[in-house]
């Protein structure tokens, strides 16, 4: 509980010096406006706070993706909508790689500690919650906070974001790959009602499939409209309760952190020699 509370501190802190940020530029540019006489509630004000907000996050990433190359982590950042089936997926996952690589899993909601106690409970790796003080995204700054306190020394640490479609496509976590999973019950246009997530991840997980005889959802057309989003996502269809289709997405996550580590290794090597 100590821990839990320790996190939800620190990443209250983070939030509380990103508003004041905000808030600041919010001021400068409110000035800027009323000196050129423009309407001061311009669209153009919000998107360059954003911008601002973004480019500096960015920056964190960036850094983030560096000592993650120093440590020998992958870092996996797992997004969806509430309920399609993230922690079940992960169980799945991470009990069959947990005997070929060192994994952790690192929770991510806006309270309770859940998911997390499920994840160790299932799995037995090491699992930390950590509390976002209300926003429905973590950034690369609230990612490191989560890495700096895991005990150990892992291959591969999943991230599992808030369950939110919009927010935690628009900040990079740092990760070095992005999957998000879309289940069946919410229907197969969602890569056109929310095109960045789509974007965004390299991977989409299907789930729920066991289901979707009783949905009106057409697999080929969701294909279509992923591909039209994101020609480069591989798709795979995955049913977590039963755990059917899971073995190719933990082939596919495997050869990624082994080809990970085998590119920080030649780079050693290159330093070295």
């Amino acid at each position: 509980m100590w821990f839990c509370q320790h996190f939800a501190l620190l990443l209250h802190k983070h939030f509380f010096n990103h508003l004041c940020n905000c808030i600041e530029k919010s001021v400068n540019l409110h000035t800027f406006y009323k000196m050129q006489n423009y309407n001061i509630m311009d669209e153009m004000r919000v998107i360059e706070i954003k911008k601002s907000v973004f480019a500096d996050n960015d920056k964190d990433a960036d850094a983030l993706r560096g000592e993650l190359k120093e440590r020998g982590t992958f870092l996996l950042n797992l997004m969806s909508a509430p309920g399609s089936g993230k922690t079940t997926t992960l169980i799945q996952t991470i009990n069959r790689l947990k005997d070929k690589i060192r994994v952790a899993v690192m929770e991510a909601d806006i309270d309770s500690d859940v998911d997390a106690r499920k994840m160790k409970e299932a799995t037995g790796v090491e699992s930390i919650q950590l509390h976002t003080g209300g926003m429905c995204h973590l950034d690369a700054e609230m990612t490191r906070q989560g890495l700096d306190a895991l005990d150990g020394k892992y291959d591969l640490v999943i991230l599992e974001n808030v369950g939110n479609l919009v927010c935690p496509a628009e900040f990079d976590t740092g990760a070095v790959r992005n999957a998000m999973i879309l289940s069946v019950p919410e229907g197969d246009d969602k890569p056109l009602k929310y095109p960045l997530m789509f974007t965004v991840c390299d991977v989409v997980l299907i789930n729920k499939t066991d289901v979707m005889p009783y949905f009106d959802f057409d697999l080929d057309r969701c294909r279509e409209y992923i591909r039209q989003r994101n020609p480069q996502a591989i798709v795979f269809p995955i049913c977590a309760k039963t755990g059917e289709g899971i073995e190719a997405f933990v082939d596919w996550l495997l050869q990624e952190v082994l080809n990970w580590k085998k590119i920080i290794l030649n780079f050693q090597l290159s330093i070295i020699n």
